[in-house]
This record gives structure tokens, sequence and C-alpha cells, in this order.
């Protein structure tokens, strides 16, 4: 029976939902851009334990820092369609 509920316990921790709604982790959402930029924006907030995500990796630039929020403009997607 422990290691049941060991095991249930690693699951939770792993898939990570709890961890970012209980706000240990750090997240970003999608946010519009301002007027007249370009680019795909995000507003990360910064968790308890990790701080906020870094976006760099992507390509991203950090524009500013309101409060504890950090905002990042990343290039814009490229979305390819195919007329068949």
């Amino acid at each position: 029976m422990a290691a049941v509920l060991i095991f249930a316990l690693m699951l939770v921790i792993k898939d990570g939902r709890v961890s970012h709604n209980l706000g240990l982790t750090g997240s970003c959402q999608a946010v519009a851009a301002p007027a007249g930029d370009d680019g795909a924006w995000h507003a990360c907030d910064p968790g308890k334990l990790e701080g906020a995500p870094d976006l760099t990796r992507q390509g991203c630039r950090s524009m500013s820092l309101v409060g504890k929020r950090e905002y990042w403009r990343c290039p814009a997607s490229i979305k390819s369609s195919h007329n068949t």
C-alpha cells in the first residue's frame, strides 16, 4: 500500500500541474503586443522555488519588468498553409 501511495505521489509531482497551481514554479502566458510592436509577447511570473522562466533559448528578449512580472518579446511564429 505504501509503495502505491509513493508511486502516486511521484506521478503527481512529475506531472507539474500541482506545483504550478501552488505557485511553486514560474509560468508564462501569451499577451497582446504593445501598439507598434510585432512578434509574440509573453508575460512571465516567477515561482516560489524556481523564479521566473528564462525564454532566451527560444530566441526571446526580455523587454521590461513590471513588479514581479517580466515581459518578453519573441520572434513571431511562422505558420504554413497548404492549399490542396
